[in-house]
Protein backbone atom coordinates (compact mmCIF):
# COMPACT_ATOMS: atom_id res chain seq x y z
CA UNK A 1 0.00 0.00 0.00
CA UNK A 2 1.46 3.62 -0.80
CA UNK A 3 2.68 5.78 1.93
CA UNK A 4 0.06 8.03 1.28
CA UNK A 5 -2.46 5.93 1.00
CA UNK A 6 -1.57 4.62 4.58
CA UNK A 7 -1.77 8.17 6.00
CA UNK A 8 -5.07 8.88 4.50
CA UNK A 9 -6.50 5.71 5.80
CA UNK A 10 -4.91 6.78 9.49
CA UNK A 11 -6.76 10.33 9.19
CA UNK A 12 -10.02 9.09 7.95
CA UNK A 13 -9.99 6.09 10.55
CA UNK A 14 -8.40 7.41 14.15
CA UNK A 15 -8.75 5.24 16.30
CA UNK A 16 -9.17 2.32 13.90
CA UNK A 17 -5.45 2.02 12.96
CA UNK A 18 -3.50 2.45 16.39
CA UNK A 19 -0.31 0.86 17.20
CA UNK A 20 -0.39 -2.35 19.27
CA UNK A 21 1.38 -0.78 22.15
CA UNK A 22 -0.91 2.01 22.46
CA UNK A 23 -3.59 -0.64 22.48
CA UNK A 24 -1.71 -2.37 25.21
CA UNK A 25 -0.81 0.91 27.34
CA UNK A 26 -4.60 2.05 27.21
CA UNK A 27 -5.51 -1.81 28.04
CA UNK A 28 -2.92 -1.76 30.56
CA UNK A 29 -4.66 1.45 31.91
CA UNK A 30 -7.79 -0.03 32.56
CA UNK A 31 -6.16 -2.98 34.43
CA UNK A 32 -4.42 -0.28 36.67
CA UNK A 33 -7.76 1.38 37.46
CA UNK A 34 -9.53 -1.30 38.15
CA UNK A 35 -11.75 -1.25 35.55
CA UNK A 36 -10.84 -4.88 33.39
CA UNK A 37 -9.12 -8.01 35.18
CA UNK A 38 -5.56 -8.69 34.37
CA UNK A 39 -6.40 -12.06 32.82
CA UNK A 40 -8.63 -10.20 30.58
CA UNK A 41 -6.45 -7.38 29.19
CA UNK A 42 -4.68 -10.11 26.38
CA UNK A 43 -8.13 -11.72 25.29
CA UNK A 44 -9.21 -7.62 25.09
CA UNK A 45 -6.33 -6.26 23.13
CA UNK A 46 -6.46 -9.02 20.77
CA UNK A 47 -9.84 -8.55 20.05
CA UNK A 48 -9.36 -4.48 19.49
CA UNK A 49 -6.12 -4.78 17.47
CA UNK A 50 -8.93 -7.78 14.96
CA UNK A 51 -11.53 -4.88 15.13
CA UNK A 52 -8.84 -2.38 14.12
CA UNK A 53 -7.99 -4.51 11.36
CA UNK A 54 -11.22 -4.88 9.88
CA UNK A 55 -12.38 -1.64 10.24
CA UNK A 56 -9.05 -0.64 8.21
CA UNK A 57 -9.73 -3.72 5.67
CA UNK A 58 -13.77 -2.36 5.44
CA UNK A 59 -12.24 1.24 5.09
CA UNK A 60 -9.55 -0.04 2.41
CA UNK A 61 -12.56 -1.47 0.63
CA UNK A 62 -14.76 1.03 0.66
CA UNK A 63 -11.75 3.77 -0.56
CA UNK A 64 -11.10 1.54 -3.65
CA UNK A 65 -14.68 1.11 -4.71
CA UNK A 66 -14.88 5.17 -4.60
CA UNK A 67 -11.66 5.38 -6.36
CA UNK A 68 -12.79 3.19 -9.00
CA UNK A 69 -15.80 5.09 -9.31
CA UNK A 70 -13.85 7.85 -10.10
CA UNK A 71 -11.72 6.74 -12.40
CA UNK A 72 -15.10 5.10 -14.23
CA UNK A 73 -17.25 8.21 -13.98
CA UNK A 74 -13.89 10.33 -15.72
CA UNK A 75 -13.34 6.99 -18.37
CA UNK A 76 -10.07 6.84 -17.29
CA UNK A 77 -8.29 3.16 -18.57
CA UNK A 78 -7.08 0.56 -15.76
CA UNK A 79 -3.83 -0.74 -15.85
CA UNK A 80 -5.37 -3.78 -17.68
CA UNK A 81 -6.80 -2.38 -20.39
CA UNK A 82 -3.52 -0.30 -20.88
CA UNK A 83 -1.54 -3.62 -20.83
CA UNK A 84 -4.19 -5.35 -23.41
CA UNK A 85 -3.80 -2.36 -25.68
CA UNK A 86 0.28 -2.86 -25.31
CA UNK A 87 -0.12 -6.54 -26.26
CA UNK A 88 -1.99 -5.28 -29.11
CA UNK A 89 -0.26 -2.91 -30.67
CA UNK A 90 3.17 -5.22 -30.45
CA UNK A 91 1.16 -7.45 -32.47
CA UNK A 92 0.01 -5.18 -34.86
CA UNK A 93 3.44 -3.58 -35.61
CA UNK A 94 5.20 -7.01 -36.62
CA UNK A 95 2.14 -8.22 -39.14
CA UNK A 96 3.58 -4.50 -40.37
CA UNK A 97 6.70 -5.26 -40.03
CA UNK A 98 6.22 -8.70 -41.58
CA UNK A 99 4.36 -7.15 -44.75
CA UNK A 100 6.80 -4.56 -45.37
CA UNK A 101 9.53 -7.18 -45.91
CA UNK A 102 7.34 -9.16 -48.21
CA UNK A 103 6.41 -6.30 -50.43
CA UNK A 104 8.67 -5.25 -53.22
CA UNK A 105 10.19 -1.69 -53.81
CA UNK A 106 7.58 0.41 -55.04
CA UNK A 107 10.10 2.02 -57.81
Amino acid sequence: MSDLFKRALSLGLGATVVSKEKVEKAVNDLVKRGELAPSESRALVDRLMDRGAEEQNQMKDWMRGQIQKVLTELDIPTKETVEQLQQRITVLEKRLAEQEQQQPPLL
